[in-house]
């Protein structure tokens, strides 16, 4: 850990330096307190960086959570062993994954299915107490559902150090939740812009607690992080049923964990009430579980948080990117990527050399720098991966 300013720590060994200048931006802020904590796969993001952790004390940045609100990992560890994989085409397995499961930007489901609808009902109810009618900001909202996205996000099939089978996936709230953050970030500049309130990034614009706009962005937030946590789950669930079909065997789930990492909740550091905002960071209480996964190609983990107070209980989401999506694509080859992909079943396409590991920062070394934040408990390996374009 470094102390790049009395109010900014960092975990991160490679780290730019404009990452850095926004993360000094965002601790320089009033209410922000004790410290911004940077995680190890810090990069640059909208107005705070990606792989931050935020304590406010009555205020809330809605970019400092990010627009892919609730954003996170599930996985599930299975009965089935390498037994079970060694020696079978894997290439059904992952195709009756993607018909399963609509893949890529705006992608959304033909009908919901019946696994879906006590999901929706339940959020139908939650958005009316909340105030809150999703159809103003994606028409969509149910028909995306159990819908991956693009970008970073995967499902995978994936071996432990065991040798056990891992269902593993990495999605969000989808366009629904994304609408949700960007309004929200709309109205902060506005106030901002009222209140004539001077910022060193226009996205760094905050909301005060006891106003009826912070009020709202936090009702609406919750209901988008609950969306996305159940997202997971309804993708979780069809990709059970396709193992299950696939290998002939009802599945056995033996753990679960599902676990945000763009989201906001309130908690006590330092000796005071605040909200604590995750944007690209895990929470990592000692004893709690969580998910890092590596990128394309690499290893992913399954951890158990140390509750380092310093680091306010958290850890990194992940590799984090070294390289922009423009300039993976102008860096690194089609070539590159099947070397980085051997032995793994993936559709083998030009759309995804923006996700090459190459272009993330090396996962082994994240995980060296978080030593003191999580411990290892399941190295996973994968053997079937699927994207969205």
């Amino acid at each position: 850990m470094r102390q790049i300013t009395p109010r900014l720590l960092s975990w991160a060994s490679v780290v730019d330096q404009q990452a850095l200048e926004q993360a000094r931006r965002t601790a320089e802020l009033p209410f922000v307190y004790p410290h911004v904590a940077l995680m190890a796969d810090a990069h640059p993001g909208l107005g705070a960086t990606v792989g931050s952790v935020i304590p406010t004390d009555r205020a809330i940045i809605p970019a400092a959570v990010g627009v892919d609100v609730g954003c996170g990992m599930i996985a599930v560890l299975t009965q089935l062993t390498v037994e079970d994989v060694a020696g079978r085409p894997l290439r059904p397995l992952r195709r009756s994954i993607e018909r399963a499961i609509p893949l890529s930007a705006g992608a959304a489901n033909r009908r919901i299915v019946a696994t879906a609808e006590p999901r929706i009902a339940l959020l139908e109810s939650e958005a009316a107490a909340a105030g809150l009618d999703p159809g103003q900001r994606s028409e969509r909202w149910r028909e995306q559902l159990g819908s991956l996205g693009s970008g970073n996000h995967f499902i995978e099939v994936s071996l432990d150090e065991q040798d056990r089978v891992w269902a593993f996936l990495h999605s969000g709230s989808r366009g629904v939740g994304n609408k949700i953050a960007q309004h929200h970030i709309t109205v902060a500049r506005k106030l901002m812009q009222r209140e004539r309130i001077e910022l060193a990034d226009r996205d760094l614009a905050y909301l005060v607690e006891g106003t009826d706009e912070f009020d709202a962005y936090m009702r609406h937030l919750g209901w988008a992080q609950h969306y996305a946590l159940l997202n997971r789950e309804e993708m979780m669930d069809r990709v059970i049923r396709q193992l299950g079909e696939f290998f002939g065997q009802p599945v056995v789930e033996a753990e679960r964990v599902n676990c945000h990492h763009n989201f906001t909740q309130r908690e006590t550091h330092a000796g005071r009430s605040l909200w604590v905002s995750r944007k690209g960071a895990i929470e990592a209480q000692a004893g709690q579980l969580g998910l890092i996964p590596g990128s394309m190609g690499t290893r992913s983990y399954v951890v158990e948080g140390l509750g380092n107070e310093m680091a306010l209980c958290s850890a990194p989401h992940g590799a984090g990117r070294q390289f922009s999506r423009t300039a993976a694509r102008k860096h690194f080859t089609r070539d590159q990527l099947r070397a980085a992909m051997a032995g793994i079943e993936y559709r083998d396409t030009d759309a995804f050399l923006d996700e090459v590991p190459g272009a993330y920062k090396d996962i082994d070394q994240v995980m060296a720098d978080s030593a003191d934040l999580v411990s290892v408990r399941h190295t996973l390996r994968q053997v079937v991966n699927v994207k969205g374009d």
